[in-house]
């Protein structure tokens, strides 16, 4: 049975699948300094231990994607990315929720992720989805500039 989960502006939101690697990537890299190659993406997609979650249009056009590690009893959001064009619709907001819904089925109490202290958005949006932040660590975020940006390690319950 194919999971879906409804999305803001048209899109729906579907687990992920090999064919996503190169728009996944695209997407990374229009958000991140180092973004991760497609490589990487093809290889979480083949494993089931990282689910992969995709906001998209009835065309299958991906407007952002959730990827998550499950472990035990603890789930880690690894990446999470909005297409440029999509931020600020809610999209990652939409993303989340599936995941949390989607995790209740599974072992996964605890959810944990590690968001740089400065990006200001991601910060409010776990917020207001539950997380709370827990630990940091300096100087985990490489930045263009030659410069290291401090982590915020949080974490909120999925029960």
């Amino acid at each position: 049975m194919m999971k879906l989960w409804m999305a803001p502006q048209g899109l729906h939101i579907e687990p992920g699948q090999t064919r996503d690697a190169d728009a996944l990537a695209r997407i990374h890299k229009a958000g991140f300094y180092r973004g991760w190659p497609r490589e990487e993406f093809l290889s979480f997609l083949s494993e089931g231990s990282t689910p992969v979650y995709v906001a998209c249009d009835a065309k299958r056009r991906i407007a952002g994607f959730a990827l998550i590690r499950i472990a035990a009893d603890e789930a880690e959001l690894l990446t999470i990315a909005v297409d440029p064009k999509w931020r600020g619709k809610k999209v990652g907001q939409a993303l989340l929720r599936a995941a949390f819904e989607d995790l209740r089925m599974s072992p996964a109490r605890r959810m944990f992720l590690e968001v740089d202290e400065q990006n200001a958005p991601a910060v409010r949006l776990y917020g207001k989805e539950g997380f709370a932040a827990i630990s940091s660590r300096k100087g985990y975020y490489p930045r263009p500039d030659g410069s290291a940006a401090t982590a915020l390690v949080m974490a909120r319950d999925l029960g």
